[in-house]
């Protein structure tokens, strides 16, 4: 079973996914995972497709060029090599967020001491409005924090961090954070 990696960014209008999801289905492949989203009128959507036929990467790409050329749209696609997969140390799933005042350099602070201590972000959101009020402006990370790390450490580095950009930061398990939050 071969399995493809798509990506396919753009302005935003109807139809996208439909000619995408069509070609993957004219060439026999099946969407196993989509993720898409909308920035600022541009269109951003990344695809997992398999095949077990001997569709080549290189007519895949055609074809969905093909498809969106009336669109504008860049198509990117790759075989999808799962032997260099990130396999991190063990790890525990958790929500940090901040808010605050949007200013350059946010996601760069922030994530820089994430990295120092192995974490690895698997979902960033970050809405920045700009403007005087600072609940306008919130990031959203998912990440994984190594069970080995000392916790309170990183705690402590990541609230100092949000206190020297005026942000307000809150780390809190995922399973508590979807506990809380559930409708």
């Amino acid at each position: 079973m071969q399995k493809v990696i798509i990506s396919v960014i753009g302005r935003d209008r109807p139809g996208i996914i439909a000619a995408v999801s069509q070609v993957l289905f004219d060439l026999d492949f099946n969407i196993e995972n989509v993720s898409q989203t909308i920035l600022q009128s541009q269109f951003s959507a990344i695809f997992i497709a398999s095949t077990s036929t001997n569709c080549t990467v290189e007519l895949l790409e055609t074809q969905l060029k093909k498809e969106v050329k009336s669109m504008n749209l860049n198509v990117y696609a790759k075989v999808l090599d799962r032997s260099q997969d990130y396999r991190g140390p063990l790890s525990e799933p958790f929500i940090i967020t901040t808010k605050g005042p949007d200013r350059k350099g946010l996601v760069a602070n922030i994530t820089a001491v994430m990295a120092q201590y192995g974490v690895n972000v698997t979902n960033l959101q970050a809405i920045f409005k700009g403007g005087d009020n600072p609940s306008d402006n919130i990031m959203i990370y998912e990440v994984d924090i190594p069970v080995q790390i000392n916790h309170k450490e990183l705690q402590n580095e990541l609230q100092q961090k949000a206190v020297e950009l005026g942000l307000d930061l809150s780390i809190i398990h995922k399973n508590i954070f979807e506990a809380i939050n559930r409708i």
